[in-house]
């Protein structure tokens, strides 16, 4: 098995990370503009509570002075008190010099009003009550109230629940990576172990025990799908491996003839054209079986796996016509962790067709993954269109007179292994992909 590329979103770990601090950001907000409303709330119901008491302390001091004045004692005449009688005249105390329009707005009011005085930075409260004194002298008492300090403690709310929020966002999503952590710890032990086993390790299961959690009963229904692709593999390696056994037979019994046929000198030369075409293709069926056949042995779990040098793989591949028109330029030291027989076979079918359709052709190899090299097979020929790409991977899909099995037992060999062959643009025009291990 191998890994592919991480899923659009980033992990499931990742994602509840971020889910977790975006709600938690969410409520956050939430909270804070509800403090802010109920403490705008409480800010106005104090300050009218206080110049109400104002107000009244002011009122029950009031009296009435000779000629029916108002007249109310100095010691209740705080900063902001103005009283007026009931003609709208100032009989005590003394307006801000910046509200005095309001206070004069206010002064013959009969009813209790309160208005907010913007004043710049400095903005104030004003209530306007009117009273009667106990001998009868009508007037109206008028307080301000600045807003400053009420709006310093608002901000400060504001700050302590912003800070608070962002605190409360990092530890939710520390605590969401923490313990998403631990929950998927086992599912992050799974994943690696799968990764690491090939498709032919047919012996290994994850065994989780006889927990009754449900990354328990995850592990052991992968056990049970793990077990039937075994048995589906094991007897496809079985029919691979009968069928090419009986096949070899007979095919080479038609080689034979058709090389004792071509040795005939006084054989027609209609005829010899037959024969060597029945050669040919009974000698790409043979290598054809020969690829089943050492697949077969080496998916099996009693055959040892073997390694050899790229280079060595590259020039079976080749065969006796090794350098004529191909170009290789790969490390003499670079080693693949297949038998150098199974090699050659993935890469012999690439070579074929890339010799058989561009007049140059060059191999190189290049780091893929770690344990994974990619050999580079780029020829000049005519290319494949890119809706094309996959179809020449399907068994019997051929252009020329073969069997259409070279590029898919390549394929298959290759996968066997953890590797892949795909069709892709290169520097000349076509090129093919072999992703092998490394030893």
């Amino acid at each position: 098995m191998t890994s592919g590329p991480s899923p659009r979103g980033g992990s499931f770990r990742a994602q509840l990370v971020v889910l977790t601090a975006a709600v938690t950001a969410l409520v956050a907000v939430v909270l804070t503009i509800v403090v802010q409303l109920v403490l705008a709330s409480a800010t106005t119901h104090s300050l009218d509570t206080v110049l109400e008491d104002r107000a009244e302390a002011v009122i029950g001091s009031a009296s009435t002075g000779p000629g029916g004045a108002v007249v109310v004692p100095e010691e209740r005449l705080d900063a902001g008190v103005a009283v007026y009688d009931a003609e709208g005249r100032l009989a005590a105390g003394t307006p801000p010099a910046s509200e005095r329009s309001t206070y004069a707005d206010l002064a013959t009011t009969d009813r209790v009003r309160t208005v907010e005085q913007p004043r710049g930075a400095d903005e104030s409260r004003v209530r306007a009550e009117p009273f009667t004194t106990p001998d009868g002298a009508a007037g109206v008492v008028v307080v301000t109230e600045r807003l400053a300090p009420y709006e310093r403690g608002e901000r400060l709310a504001l700050l302590v629940c912003a800070g608070a929020g962002g605190l409360m966002v990092v530890l939710a999503a520390v605590l969401a990576f923490w313990v998403s952590r631990r929950a998927l710890a086992p599912v992050v032990a799974m994943t690696r172990a799968a990764d690491d086993w090939s498709e032919h390790d047919l012996a290994l299961r994850f065994a989780p025990g006889a927990g009754r959690d449900e990354l328990a009963g995850l592990g052991r229904t992968l056990d049970r799908l793990l077990e039937r692709v075994a048995q589906a593999i094991r007897s496809e390696q079985r029919l691979t491996s009968e069928l090419a056994h009986e096949l070899r037979t007979p095919l080479t019994a038609v080689q034979v003839n058709a090389d004792l046929l071509l040795l005939d000198p006084a054989l027609p030369e209609a005829g010899r054209e037959k024969a060597e075409e029945i050669a040919g293709a009974t000698r790409r069926m043979g290598a054809a079986i020969e690829s089943l056949l050492e697949l077969a042995r080496a998916g099996s779990a009693s055959a040892p796996a073997g390694s050899c040098l790229l280079l060595d793989a590259i020039g079976e591949a080749l065969g006796s016509t090794a350098g004529t028109g191909v170009e290789v330029r790969v490390d003499p030291e670079l080693r693949v962790l297949l038998p150098v027989g199974l090699a050659a076979r993935a890469l012999g079918p690439v070579l074929d067709n890339a010799r058989a359709v561009a007049g140059r052709v060059v191999v190189s190899a290049a780091p893929y993954r770690p344990g994974f090299v990619a050999v580079h097979v780029d020829d000049d020929g005519p290319g494949i269109g890119e809706g094309e790409r996959e179809l020449v991977f399907e068994p019997g899909r051929t252009t020329g007179g073969g069997a259409g099995l070279g590029l898919p037992l390549s394929r298959r060999i290759a996968r066997s292994a953890g590797g892949e062959v795909t069709v892709t643009d290169g520097p000349m025009n076509t090129r093919v992909v072999i992703v092998l291990p490394t030893a």
